[in-house]
Order: structure tokens, then sequence, then C-alpha cells
């Protein structure tokens, strides 16, 4: 388990960057889809290069493809009304409880009782990081967990049954046209253009993060359960709760300190208990 571990830690510390980057653009939906737009672009000549992957792949990429339109525009808005330490907690430790639970049901992922108990105490750690928030701070958080949790079952599976490389860069290529297509649908097209103008250099690094840490994540589920990874993934909520509370000076800071540090002790429980 040492290879999943270690895969699934680099990308939470690459997945919590790349969303502080979102948090601090103007247009956060703009900035979201600027970084898997230029991700898609290089991904897609990648699989071009190699030759692509079988059409049952691409169908399940394509799946997956759809349900981030629904992701990166709940994260876009979730950041909008909420601080940063509050939304990412709960929408990446939310994500990890939903997909494993999914895993269970769906892949037959299996959790000795040591592992239930630890998604346990996770849902405390996001349930005391929430505290006395207004609704509006949180309900589009909760929209991505669900999102997040519908798309982990939908690509572990895939990476399990075809090669989780080709089929993250499938991924990625399907991303980029199913979130241009929407925000030109709902009449960003301006802005997009504008927000990729000035931005493209930010929008590539953070793309170039995104693609690799979900490539990561993807190689780190051929060998462990789906809740397994998505939990040690989550571990970047401890990171995001320093950074709310020192850099970008998020009230509450303390508490939400200790909440994270509740959720990492649930995946340290997930760990002992697999």
């Amino acid at each position: 388990m040492l290879e999943p571990t270690l895969l699934a830690l680099g990308a939470a510390v690459l997945h919590a960057g790349w969303n502080l980057s979102v948090k601090q653009g103007g247009d956060r939906f703009v900035a979201l889809w600027g970084q898997f737009a230029l991700a898609g672009i290089g991904c897609g000549l990648i699989l071009l290069v190699i030759g692509g992957l079988p059409w049952r792949a691409a169908l399940f990429a394509l799946a997956s493809a759809t349900v981030h339109i629904p992701y990166c525009w709940f994260l876009a808005r979730a950041y909008d009304h909420g601080e940063f330490s509050l939304v990412y907690p709960i929408a990446r430790g939310g994500g990890a409880a939903i997909a494993a639970i999914g895993g269970i049901v769906f892949l037959g992922d299996r959790f000795r009782p040591l592992g239930i108990v630890a998604l346990g105490v996770i849902v405390l750690g996001l349930l005391l990081l929430s505290g006395r928030s207004k609704w509006v701070d949180v309900e589009s958080a909760i929209a991505v967990a669900m999102t997040i949790g519908v798309y982990s079952v939908i690509d572990a599976h895939a990476s399990r049954t075809t090669s989780a490389e080709r089929y993250g860069l499938a991924l990625f290529t399907g991303t980029l046209f199913t979130i241009t297509t929407f925000g030109l649908a709902t009449g960003r097209g301006a802005a997009m253009k504008a927000g990729i103008t000035a931005n493209w250099r930010r929008y590539s690094l953070a793309g170039l993060a995104t693609a690799s840490t979900y490539m990561l994540v993807l190689v780190a589920y051929r060998f462990a359960p789906v809740g397994y990874v998505n939990a040690l993934r989550e571990s970047s909520v401890l990171i995001v709760a320093v950074v709310g509370w020192r850099v970008l000076n998020e009230r509450a800071g303390r508490r939400r300190l200790i909440a994270a540090s509740t959720v990492v002790g649930g995946l340290v429980l997930l760990i002992v208990g697999h």
C-alpha cells in the first residue's frame, strides 16, 4: 500500500495549490475553465501521439467530463460565497466520504471495521468544521462533494478496467470540450477569452498541477480502494486550514485547524485500519 499512499499524498499537496490559485482569481469559473482547458489541450495532444484509447474507456471519460460541469460551476460559486478554509475541507472531505460509500456499493471495495470508524471520524471533523456557518456558505460546497463522489466512482472503475494513464488523458481532453461548451452556452465567451489572454501563464501552471494531481490519483485507484485513496488525498484539508488562517486571515482559524486535524486523524485511522 506504500505506492498508492505516496501517490495520494503527493496529489493532496498539488490539489491544495491549484485550488488556492482559483480562490485568489477574479472570475473563478473562468479560472477553473482556463486551467482545465489548457490541461485538456496538452493531454489531447499527448493522447493523439500515443494512439488514443478504447471506445469503452472514452465513454467513461465522457461521463466523468460531463460531471465536471456541475463540479466547476458549484466550486466557483462556493469560493464566491465561502472562505477557503471552510469550502475546501467540506467539499473534499465530504467527497471522500461519498466516494468511499460509492466504492463499497458499486465497485466491491471492502473496509475493515476500523476503516468504517475512520470514515465516521472524518465526517465528525467536517461537522466541527462547518460549525454555525450560514447555509449559503456551505450549500455549494456540499454540492461539490456530491459531484466529487460521483466522478470518483466513475474514474476508479475506468482506471481499473483500462489504462489509467490513457484514461486520465482522455478525461482532461473531454473536460476541455464539456466545460468550454457550457461556458459558451451560458454567455461567458468574452470573459473566457479575456481571462485566458491575461492569465494564460497562471492557468498553464494550474492546469499542469490539476492534470498531475489527478494522474497520480488514477494510478493509485488501481492499487487501493477508492475511499482509501480519496481520504488520503483529502489530507490537503489540513494544509488549506493553515493557509486560510495564517495566509488569508480567515476567521475561526483555530477551530477550523482543530476540525481539519480531526479529519486528518480519521485519515490516519483509515491507513491503520487498512
